[in-house]
């Protein structure tokens, strides 16, 4: 008895062992003889024949419209708001226009910079639609306000500086709320497709 002899029937009569002698080389690539030539074998491969759609999760529609695209634009639009703001509190005086007295650009600004990251997060927390809608709403709202103490500032100043960077931020107000009614239509849309 042999060596693999001993190890196929175990030391042990009571436990029965599978035993085969197999080659386990590495070979090269075997080729199949057909009729007088040698040739390689069929390679198969797995094809699916049907194909399946993928799950739309929720808010599949609106997610398909790229919101967080609008609301990047509404944080860096915010930011800028911001940085307006900063800059007429330095260089103004607190009474000298409407414009820095209720700091509308800083408001304005942090306002678009929350609806911006809210409306960025739905397509992680799609339960934030009713959030989002609502602060883009509220950023609609305070635009409006916004835009008529500039309006009545722009209407009042003779100072040229200042005029152009109110006319700024007015532009800039202008195009946030732009962005805000925009994801506003979008999301009550998706609110109206959801309920049946």
């Amino acid at each position: 008895m042999n060596k693999s002899e001993l190890l196929c029937k175990g030391e042990d009569q009571r436990s029965t062992m599978a035993c085969a002698d197999v080659d386990m080389d590495i070979h090269g690539e075997e080729l199949l003889l057909r009729g007088d030539q040698l040739e390689p074998p069929v390679e198969r491969y797995y094809q699916a024949t049907e194909i399946v759609p993928d799950v739309e999760g929720p808010l599949h529609s609106l997610l398909q419209k790229q919101p967080a695209v609008l609301g990047a634009m509404q944080v860096v639009s915010g930011i800028l708001s911001v940085a307006l703001g900063i800059l007429f509190s330095v260089t103004q005086d607190m009474n000298e226009s409407l414009f820095t007295l209720f700091r509308v650009s800083q408001l304005t600004g942090f306002l678009f910079i929350i609806a911006g990251v809210a409306s960025s997060l739905l397509f992680k927390y799609p339960a934030l639609l009713t959030v989002s809608f609502a602060v883009n709403s509220g950023c609609i709202a305070v635009a409006v306000v916004a835009a008529c103490l500039i309006s009545f500032d722009l209407a009042q100043w003779d100072d040229n500086d200042h005029l152009k960077l109110e006319a700024l931020e007015l532009c800039v107000l202008g195009f946030e709320a732009v962005l805000s009614a925009i994801l506003c239509f979008w999301f009550t849309k998706e609110r109206h497709a959801k309920t049946p």
